[in-house]
């Protein structure tokens, strides 16, 4: 017959001693830390809507920005003494214009004297499309070519 002894029993399992030594603990613990539900979100609030002051001087732009904002453009006519004379040339000017597109003030840089009133003249008529910052017209300074040739 055969003979049977009788050893220990293996120690029982318990969740409680389950991991590594020095580990984070059960794998029930681990998972739970792992898989915690996620609060939901609060509703951040809405900043108010941040109202900028428009500058209280006027901004400088280019010229070609501010070429592609003209809406009324007047030609100059060709001074008859300086088509006789055969003046030709480029009068510059600095013009201020206000917030709703209209020339306010010119000012001569430089160009030559026979072309500069038919210059200013027709300048003065000029309409832009206003100037936009921070979603309020603004008044701009810019530079302002009028060109004389004989061909015209």
């Amino acid at each position: 017959m055969p003979t049977i002894s009788m050893e220990e029993a293996p120690p029982a399992f318990s969740s409680a001693n389950a991991g590594v030594p020095g580990g984070s603990g059960s794998p029930t613990a681990f998972m739970e830390q792992i898989f915690k539900p996620i609060p939901p979100a609060q509703p951040k609030p809405k900043p108010e809507a941040a109202t900028v002051p428009a500058p209280a001087k006027p901004i400088t732009v280019s010229q070609g920005v501010q070429e592609a904002k003209i809406l009324k453009r007047v030609v100059p006519g060709y001074p008859p003494l300086a088509r006789q004379a055969r003046v030709s040339g480029t009068v510059r000017l600095i013009g201020v214009i206000a917030r709703d597109g209209t020339m306010q003030q010119l000012q001569l840089v430089s160009g030559h004297p026979l072309l500069v009133d038919a210059a200013l003249s027709a300048v003065r008529q000029w309409i832009y499309r206003p100037t936009l910052l921070n979603g309020q017209a603004v008044e701009v300074i810019a530079p302002i070519d009028v060109i004389f040739s004989l061909s015209q």
